[in-house]
């Protein structure tokens, strides 16, 4: 690990930072309103179907194109809110932090409230609960054998699809449907309550990890948590990548600092929600082997990690009777494409090529995403074994981003994996925050027009709702990157504001 920065003062010099404060606060209430009308709601939700501003929002085409551009106009503005909240706190001295907080609770406190958004992935957790209540295996069954998973609001698309949790988000499911009955109102309030759990954690552990690598930590917390990709994803959309994330960003710190077998049980803990963070256990061996180590002395601190962490979830795997179930659902992600994903569009193109010249281009595809998938792994072995010890968490960052990029499918909470780790080992205030800022805005645009739950039966087809917030979104991001006068600059220019000195 990197020293820390020598002690000195940095000021903040904040120019009135509760404008920015106030104006997310106004994005993330828009949102709210918005959700209301075209944010998913369970054909089980009767006490909410039954409230007249929600049947006016959801039923009628007016009501449905206003919170259409609700959600747009709001999901943008918490956006321009959080690039002028950074422009406000120059210097990020400690005195920023207290602001970046109330920025934080100010902006997902709406959220909190919110019919689900961009995402349908909460009633798939409800669904696959029910597929523990009624004690069938997740990783061999789909929610399909659930009688009423459609009412409960479940993508048809993943019906058939083997779990891809862990086994203690499992028990998290199963608890919470036992608890509610599997009623989605209460049961998606209690998954929120859950993702705030991770949402808690990074806001205690990020600054504290950015710190030990000399990187100011107020600014680590402003790109990480405030981040409107990060709230959104985490709060208003409820994905379980927020506690996976929370407690892997929490296993780093402890590896820092030294408290390894308590790193590997956090580390362990993340794997039990998502086993993507498996990533994570040969980089905690080498912080734990230390600087210089020999190889067998490397390959020991593997093995003994990898034997705590596989331990656990061996006896984990006994304790439910699924053993390592989840290894096999590992694909179920990787099983689909898009466009906007290297490899994904690659494969596109292969495949339609291979069907003109009559051949089955599909096949193909899948080919592309295989060699795809192998590079990945090439890279993230060369990181593992090359690079200095005291980068090793970007090393981290540099293989999981390998992960990401090189999928056939890249989701915007898989983007949000990376911010954290990048951000503690320090962003810099150039090229690498300009294509921060490029990806929230374009991962934002996307969401609030690709997944709106339209009422089918009312005179606005899908299609044109997500025209309608495309063209609200892309208007609102050429303002911000061409027009506003304060928003334009970001993306023009450079200045390097990552490694300031700390304050102690």
């Amino acid at each position: 690990m990197t020293a820390p920065a020598p002690a000195s003062v940095a000021t903040a010099h904040i120019g009135r930072p509760r404008i920015a404060i106030i104006q997310g606060f106004i994005g993330s209430m828009l949102m709210l309103v918005g959700s209301f009308g075209v944010g998913w709601l369970s054909l089980a939700s009767r006490e909410l179907r039954q409230v007249q501003v929600i049947i006016w929002l959801r039923f009628e085409p007016a009501g449905a194109v206003l919170s259409v551009i609700l959600l747009a106009l709001g999901g943008m503005l918490l956006v321009r809110s959080w690039l002028r909240l950074g422009q406000r706190l120059q210097g990020w001295g400690p005195e920023t932090h207290r602001t970046i907080l109330t920025a934080i609770l100010a902006w997902a406190a709406p959220m909190c409230f919110a019919l689900p958004l961009f995402s349908r992935d909460v009633f798939a957790y409800i669904a696959q609960g029910q597929v523990m209540v009624a004690g069938l295996n997740p990783y061999e069954d789909g929610y399909s054998q659930i009688s009423n998973y459609l009412q409960i609001g479940a993508d048809d698309l993943w019906a058939q699809s083997p779990t891809p949790y862990g086994p203690i988000f499992l028990w998290m499911e199963e608890l919470i449907v036992r608890a509610t009955g599997g009623q989605p109102d209460l049961s998606i309030l209690l998954f929120r309550l859950l993702a705030l759990v991770g949402v808690a954690l990074c806001i205690y552990y990020v600054p504290r990890l950015a710190e030990l690598h000399g990187v100011n930590p107020h600014r680590a917390l402003w790109l990480t948590v405030a981040n409107p990709l990060f709230l959104t994803n985490f709060v208003a959309s409820i994905h379980n990548d927020s506690l996976m994330v929370g407690l892997a960003v929490a296993g780093l710190y402890f590896a820092a600092k030294g408290r390894y077998v308590t790193s590997v049980l956090l580390v362990t803990l993340s794997i039990g929600i998502k086993p993507i963070t498996l990533i994570f256990l040969p980089f905690i061996g080498l912080m734990w082997a230390g600087r210089d180590a020999s190889w067998p002395r490397k390959i020991l601190y593997w093995a003994i990690t990898a034997g705590m962490s596989l331990g656990i979830l061996w006896i984990l795997g006994i304790m439910n009777g699924f053993g390592f179930g989840w290894v096999g659902a590992l694909s179920t992600p990787g099983s689909v494409w898009i466009w906007y994903a290297p490899v994904g569009f690659l494969g596109m193109v292969v495949a339609v090529t291979g069907d003109a010249l009559g051949f089955d281009g599909w096949s193909w595809a899948n080919v592309v995403h295989t060699i795809g998938t192998l590079v990945s792994l090439v890279l993230i072995t060369w990181l593992i074994f090359k690079g200095d010890h005291a980068h090793l968490v970007r090393r981290l960052a540099l293989a999981l981003t390998a992960v990401v990029l090189l999928a056939p499918m890249i989701q915007a909470w898989y983007v949000v994996w990376l911010i954290p780790l990048f951000a503690v080992t320090g962003i810099r205030d150039d090229w690498q925050v300009k294509v921060l800022y490029f990806l929230v805005s374009f991962f934002m645009i996307y969401a609030i027009s690709d997944q709106l739950d339209i009422f089918p039966y009312i005179e606005l087809d899908l299609g044109t709702a997500r025209q309608i917030a495309a063209v609200v979104g892309v208007a609102f991001a050429t303002y911000l990157v061409l027009l506003d006068p304060r928003t334009k600059t970001l993306f023009r220019g450079s200045r390097s504001t990552d490694q300031l000195p700390l304050s102690r």
